[in-house]
């Protein structure tokens, strides 16, 4: 079969990257792609967000399936699109995908049903936003805008005065557009964050291995939050028995609820948890595969994409049966000097050889271009050097090995990726 992939990062890479594996695959497309997408599929300028590119795209390839793979596109409804326009698509439609698209929804959604979250409250007023904070005079406090916002858009306030701060940015100043015209303010929680991305097929919950992301920008998890630098998996601290009571307790109602609302969800939902003294419970809901995530997931994953990707459409992931790897994967993002805020691109990157790789690890393109047979940064996060291993110690030792033999002006990565699980 034919697929063209929708987006243009580490995740597309990855998705193409085991997909190109696949006995069942002729030939890959993705657009926009990037630098190393374009060694495995022929890439195409159409944004992701460009529905009606995309869908004008389709029909000049013809592909065998589409599989949208960034939030905004599947918010937005290309989903929809594709299938009205006769496209077999991976992906949930807008309707289900809204579940990562409003936090409003998803928190309501999760407290109508009772499944475990953080107690929270909705504002689009800025003061009866701060009257609450006061009110409830617990720090740190989490601040989210609404709906999508690259990954930047929740702010964990330590005290009163940045608390006001973050309000105000987001509901006056409008840092985040309108995804951020209405705000949910919740309790922190303290615990152990844990990423579990799952297929399903709006019947069928299959997670995945479970990872460990590194939101913060510096070393010891310091500096701003970025959409992530590094990731290992699987996450040690997530044992067979927190995996059953998230199944019982979180995955199986999700998926019920949102039938029940009218809004299956057919695709990968991404459930970020809290492991809390009181349970697992969920931190947000996404409606894709993660990035950097998928990075360190679909390498050890066994059975082949394209055969998971038809079971999905079809409506019978509960007759596959899904192998993975024993073995452990760790990705080192590498990132541009100044990300998540200013930074510069067009730097020659150095140590990869012409299909953008480098001996020893695996490297995913985030942001790059091929200009002249030579690949230029193009993005804030550029790489994600992936290595496996038969151990997290093997596997880390792998990544960053590679890491060292790749050079580009400012670049910058986390030396710590890992450290708390080993």
């Amino acid at each position: 079969m034919n697929i063209l992939i929708v987006g243009g990062g580490g995740r597309e890479h990855a998705i193409a990257a085991a997909l190109a594996k696949s006995p069942k695959v002729d030939k890959l497309y993705c657009a926009p792609g990037n630098g190393g997408i374009s060694a495995l599929a022929e890439c195409f300028p159409v944004k992701a967000t460009d529905i009606d590119g995309m869908v004008e795209l389709a029909k000049k390839l013809s592909p065998d399936y589409v599989f949208v793979a960034p939030d905004d596109p599947l918010v937005m409804g290309m989903v929809d699109r594709m299938e009205a326009e006769g496209f077999k698509t991976f992906g949930p439609r807008a309707n289900a995908a809204i579940l990562e698209g409003s936090k409003s929804f998803s928190k309501g959604l999760m407290k109508k049903y009772g499944i475990p979250t953080a107690a929270y409250e909705v504002f689009t007023d800025e003061d009866k936003a701060v009257e609450y904070i006061k009110s409830q005079n617990s720090y740190p406090a989490v601040i989210k805008a609404d709906g999508l916002a690259l990954g930047k858009g929740v702010i964990i306030a330590k005290d009163l005065e940045e608390a006001k701060a973050a309000i105000h940015s987001m509901l006056v100043d409008g840092k985040f557009g309108k995804s951020g015209s209405e705000i949910v303010i919740e309790e922190f929680m303290d615990g152990t964050e844990v990423t579990v991305l799952a297929f399903t097929d709006g019947k069928t919950v299959k997670p995945m291995i479970s990872s460990m992301d590194h939101k913060r920008a510096c070393d010891n998890d310091e500096g701003l939050n970025t959409g992530g630098m590094g990731t290992i998996a699987p996450n040690p601290l997530y044992t067979p028995e927190i995996a059953a009571e998230c199944m019982e307790k979180i995955f199986l109602p999700t998926i019920r609820a949102m039938s029940a609302e009218g809004r299956p969800f057919k695709g990968c939902l991404y459930f970020g948890l809290m492991l809390t003294k009181n349970g697992a419970k969920v931190v947000e809901y996404n409606c894709r595969f993660g990035d950097p995530e998928t990075q360190v997931v679909l390498p050890l994953l066994v059975t082949d994409l394209a055969e998971i990707m038809e079971a999905v459409a079809e409506e019978r992931l509960g007759e596959l049966e899904i192998k993975w790897s024993s073995k452990s994967c760790a990705c080192i993002v590498m990132a541009s000097g100044g990300y998540p805020e200013k930074y510069e691109t067009g730097k020659p990157i150095n140590g990869l050889d012409d299909n953008g790789q480098c001996a020893g690890a695996y490297v995913y393109h985030a942001g790059t271009k091929l200009e002249n047979g030579k690949y230029l940064t193009a993005g804030g996060r550029v790489l994600g050097v992936t290595a496996t291993g038969d151990d997290l110690r093997a596997a880390l030792d792998g990544a960053y090995k590679a890491v060292g033999s790749i050079s580009f002006e400012k670049a910058h990565y986390r030396h710590d990726i890992g450290k708390k699980a080993l």
